[in-house]
């Protein structure tokens, strides 16, 4: 048998040094592993993510009430208003004329109704001496029964009169900031026609869109943390699940898919989540309609 000569102490060193070196190499791994199972149990396994998240708002219409022609704009697109402020004002002239006109039906349906009551009552207090015939107060009744209705008509009349007088100004429905105006300065318009829009960026939400294996742990009010493109990540926005959309955007797509084909695929589908967002945040660090946002749910409260 041939004795195991020994190494030179060069290659000696340099074998002990690959040893130490693969061992070095294998706690790096097994450190590294451990790690990543404990980040993943202590927090991936309790949050949920998505950079498939947009801002969104209820965006108010503004619609006038009445037709006319556009006299004076005072907004424009990026402007900031307030509740009640004046955003537009149609010409009322036509506006004028008929609450004068539905003025002066008014008055001379209450002369009538005067006149017919002041009959009537004659006709009652001489109805016990017998001079006049029960056919005469009956019709006197009558006619004053269509003067009161004919006063009531015109009463409503004048009142509808007035609404559309007070409705030649527009105002804003809410707070926020103009945008998508249409309208132009002497433009004729219909009742119902779009001339801009108020998004109330103070009352924005987030519409989240989580795969639908992702949804297995999520409840309505969970925490929420976010960050937007735009400010960055060094800016964290708190928020709140609102809730879960009732069906997918494939369903609710114009031509929504057929699954029932023989060459049916499967395709993870995605769910739109609602999340509010703290106003304070808001305030701080504005939002816009439609700017992109990584939303992070925090679902370690949840049952599995």
């Amino acid at each position: 048998m041939k004795k195991n000569t020994p190494l030179p102490a060069d290659e000696q060193q340099t074998q002990d040094k690959r040893k130490k070196l693969f061992m070095m190499l294998g706690a790096a791994t097994a450190s590294i592993t451990l790690l990543g199972t404990l980040y993943y149990y202590l927090f991936l396994a309790h949050h949920v993510t998505t950079d498939n998240a947009y801002v969104n708002a209820e965006i108010a219409q503004v619609t006038p009430s009445t037709g006319g022609i556009i006299k004076q704009i005072l907004v424009n697109d990026t402007d900031t208003v307030k509740t009640g402020d004046v955003l537009v004002i149609i010409d009322d002239m036509d506006a004028q004329l008929s609450f004068a006109r539905a003025k002066a039906d008014l008055a001379k349906a209450q002369v009538d109704l005067e006149r017919t009551k002041t009959d009537y009552d004659r006709r009652l207090a001489l109805e016990k001496t017998g001079s006049v015939s029960g056919e005469e107060i009956s019709n006197a009744r009558n006619a004053y029964k269509a003067a009161q209705a004919t006063f009531d008509a015109a009463h409503v009349a004048q009142q509808q009169a007035q609404v559309d007088l007070d409705r030649i100004t527009i105002r804003s429905p809410v707070d926020g900031v103009i945008a998508k105006r249409m309208v132009q300065l002497g433009q004729r318009i219909q009742a119902g026609a779009p001339l801009m829009s108020v998004v109330p960026i103070h009352q924005l939400h987030v519409d989240a869109n989580f795969k639908e294996v992702q949804l297995r742990r999520v409840r309505v009010g969970q925490p929420v943390y976010l960050t937007s493109d735009i400010h960055g990540k060094s800016v964290i926005y708190r928020g709140t699940v609102a809730g879960v959309a009732g069906g997918t955007g494939a369903a609710f797509s114009l031509i929504p898919a057929q699954n029932a084909t023989g060459n049916w695929i499967k395709v993870v589908q995605r769910l739109p989540v609602r999340i509010t967002l703290d106003p304070e945040d808001l305030k701080k660090h504005p939002l816009q309609v439609g700017l992109s946002m990584t939303v992070d749910i925090d679902v370690s409260d949840a049952k599995k």
